[in-house]
C-alpha cells in the first residue's frame, strides 16, 4: 500500500496549505497559469512545505511536455534527451529537483535552452538559491520563497485527513504532539498520523502515540515545546549576555541530537550579535563547532558549551548586521547607482587617471568619493562602544573625517 502522504498529495492548488502568496487566488503562480504563461522559477524552502506538490500540479497541466530531472543523480545524457524532446513542443517544462546540486557542465548545457525559452525550468531546493545556486541559472529564473508551515497549518491538515480517511478521532494534544514532533513537515506529519491510526479507539492516547512514533519525536524537548522556540530562546539569551540561560537552552537543544542545526545557529549569532564587538571570537566559535561535529554526541556538548558561554559573555555589536541590511534595502529601493567614473580608474585622453591611489598619500588616506552620487552622503556603518576593538575603529574613522 502506498504511504498516506503519497496517496493524498495535492491534486490542485486549493489543496496546498500555507502558500497562498504563490498558489492562492491572487498568487503569482496562479496568475501565470490564468494567463497561460509559466516562467522559469526556483522554489525554495524547508523540506515538506509543498515545493514538489506545486511543481507536480503545474506539470499535470502539461503532461506530454513536462519532464523531471534530479540534479543530484541524473546525468547530462538525460538532460540532452529532454532538450531533444523539447523540439516537438511549444512549451516544455523541466522540473529540476535539488537544483543547487547541479554540476557545472550540466548548467552550461542547460543555459542556452533556458535563455531561448526552449525549456522552462522549475527548480526545487531547500537551500537559499542566492547562496547555493549558480548565478547564471539564478539570473534566468524568478526566485520564490516558500513559507514555513506552521503548527496550526499542520493541525488543520491532520483534522481534515482524519475525516477524509475515516481514521479514529484524535484529541487535540495528540494532534499538537504530531505537529511539533514532525517539525511542521507535511510529509512527516502525515506519516506519523498514519502510524498512529493503527491504534484501536480505546488505545488512542498521547502516551501510546509517543511510543508508536518513537525516535521521530526527536525534534521536540521532553515537555513537547517547539524546537525552534528553544533555539530562539538560546540565541536571545546569548544576545542578552545571560550565559546561564544560554547553557540551559543549549542543553535542551542537545536532546534533539541535531548538531548541524545548533552549530549553524551559533555561527549566525557570532556575526549577527557579537560581530566587531569581539572580532577574535569568530575563529574560536567556528573551531568549536567543527570540533563538535567531529566528536559527535555526547562529547560534542563540551565545545558547544564553550562556544555558548564565550558568545554570551562577549561584548556585543550588531553594527555590521545593520550596515549590510540597510545597504541591501537601498539596493531594492534606488534605481540610479552608477559607480563614480574616477573609481573605475579608466585612463583619460591626457594619459592620466582620476582615481587617487591612497597609498601615495600621507597616512595612506586621501579624501575622494567612492559611493554612487545617489548615496554619496550615506553612512551605513556606525561603530559601537561596547568593545575595545570597535572603539579603536570609531576613533580612527573620526580622525579621518577630521
Amino acid at each position: 500500500m502506498k504511504p498516506l502522504a503519497y496517496r493524498i498529495r495535492p491534486k490542485e492548488f486549493n489543496d496546498i496549505i500555507g502558500q497562498d502568496h504563490l498558489v492562492g487566488p491572487k498568487g503569482v503562480i496562479t496568475k501565470m497559469l490564468e494567463q497561460n504563461k509559466i516562467y522559469s522559477m526556483i522554489l525554495y524552502g524547508p523540506a515538506g512545505c509543498g515545493k514538489t506538490s506545486i511543481a507536480s500540479i503545474i506539470s499535470s497541466l502539461n503532461p506530454l511536455s513536462s519532464f523531471e530531472f534530479n540534479a543530484s543523480c541524473d546525468s547530462k545524457a538525460k538532460l540532452k534527451e529532454i532538450a531533444d524532446s523539447a523540439k516537438f513542443y511549444e512549451n516544455t517544462i523541466c522540473i529540476i529537483d535539488e537544483i543547487h546540486r547541479m554540476k557545472k557542465d550540466i548548467q552550461d548545457f542547460l543555459l542556452p535552452f533556458v535563455e531561448s525559452g526552449t525549456l522552462t525550468i522549475i527548480g526545487l531546493t531547500t537551500e537559499n538559491p542566492y547562496r547555493a545556486t549558480n548565478p547564471a541559472i539564478r539570473s534566468r529564473c524568478h526566485i520564490y520563497r516558500m513559507n514555513e508551515i506552521t503548527k496550526e497549518d499542520i493541525i488543520l491538515l491532520l483534522k481534515k485527513t482524519i475525516i477524509n480517511e475515516g481514521f479514529n478521532e484524535m484529541t487535540q494534544d495528540i494532534l499538537e504532539y504530531i505537529a511539533v514532533a514532525s517539525s511542521c513537515e507535511i510529509r512527516t506529519a502525515l506519516n506519523m498520523l498514519e502510524v498512529s491510526s493503527m491504534l484501536d479507539k480505546e488505545d488512542l492516547n498521547l502516551d501510546n502515540v509517543k511510543a508508536l512514533i518513537g525516535k521521530k519525536a526527536f525534534l521536540i524537548d521532553e515537555k513537547g515545546e517547539n524546537f525552534y522556540d528553544v533555539a530562539s530562546a538560546m540565541i536571545k539569551s546569548i544576545r542578552g549576555s545571560d550565559p546561564d540561560a544560554a547553557i540551559h537552552y543549549l542543553a535542551r537543544l542537545l536532546k534533539t541530537e541535531d548538531l548541524e542545526f545548533i552549530t549553524r545557529r551559533l555561527l549566525c549569532s557570532t556575526y549577527e550579535d557579537i560581530g566587531l564587538g569581539n572580532p577574535n571570537i569568530g575563529p574560536r566559535v567556528y573551531a568549536a563547532c567543527q570540533a563538535a561535529l567531529s566528536l559527535g554526541l555526547p562529547e560534542a556538548r563540551l565545545p558547544l558549551a564553550y562556544a555558548v558561554i564565550d558568545l554570551a559573555t562577549s561584548p556585543k555589536s550588531n553594527s555590521s548586521y545593520t550596515a549590510i541590511n540597510e545597504a541591501i534595502s537601498d539596493l531594492e529601493e534606488l534605481t540610479s547607482m552608477e559607480i563614480p567614473p574616477h573609481i573605475l580608474n579608466k585612463e583619460l585622453k591626457s594619459g592620466k587617471y582620476e582615481y587617487k591611489y591612497p597609498h601615495d598619500y600621507p597616512n595612506g588616506y586621501v579624501k575622494q568619493q567612492y559611493l554612487p552620487d545617489s548615496l554619496k552622503d550615506k553612512t551605513y556603518y556606525n561603530p559601537k562602544d561596547t568593545g575595545s576593538y570597535e572603539r579603536a575603529i570609531k576613533e580612527y574613522m573620526n580622525k579621518l573625517k577630521a
